[in-house]
């Protein structure tokens, strides 16, 4: 399994964000992370995830533990992540 890390970028599998894009901003613990759309970009709410619920991509962003949803917003579109949306 790819390494869950600050700046990780992965698809939800689960729930009703199911099939949708996210960045992790935050590791909660060994089985927990914060993940983050953000939402005006993906339709994934900042949100704590179990990590069995994401399946994570080769790519990652360079963005700070617990970065803002402006933040992040700018990594991703600064990144050009191919099929990110």
């Amino acid at each position: 399994m790819m390494a869950m890390e600050v700046g990780r970028v992965c698809t939800k599998l689960l729930g009703r964000e199911a099939d949708k894009n996210c960045v992790i901003v935050e590791i909660v613990n060994k089985n927990f992370v914060v993940v983050s759309g953000p939402k005006e970009l993906t339709g994934v709410k900042r949100r704590r995830c179990n990590i069995k619920h994401l399946e994570p991509w080769q790519v990652k962003i360079n963005v700070e533990k617990g970065a803002s949803d402006d933040t992040l917003k700018a990594a991703i579109e600064k990144a050009k992540i191919e099929g990110y949306s």
